[in-house]
């Protein structure tokens, strides 16, 4: 299993252009092969700031959302352009 965190900083002013692009990249990638989980959460001391928690069966399931044209459009297009910095944690599953 391929688990990680994404932090994502924005400035404070997209608030809802940022909501909107992570539910239609939220409501794809879920419905994708080997997708476990996708989870996107504004930290409620900091709503500039978005956590992802991604879970994927296998890194090939990971291989394949980073080349869906939802993620494509929605995070490398879309998200990554606006984002002021980005965080990737990987976690290790303890059960």
């Amino acid at each position: 299993m391929v688990s990680f965190t994404v932090r994502l900083r924005f400035e404070e002013g997209e608030h809802e252009v940022i909501a909107e692009m992570l539910r239609k990249l939220t409501s794809a990638s879920t419905q994708e092969p080997g997708c476990i989980s996708y989870i996107a959460h504004f930290v409620v001391d900091d709503p500039a700031t978005v956590v992802i928690y991604e879970q994927y069966v296998d890194e090939a399931a990971l291989e394949y959302h980073r080349n869906t044209p939802h993620f494509q459009q929605y995070a490398a297009g879309g998200l990554y352009k606006l984002k002021h910095s980005r965080q990737l944690e990987h976690l290790d599953a303890v059960a």
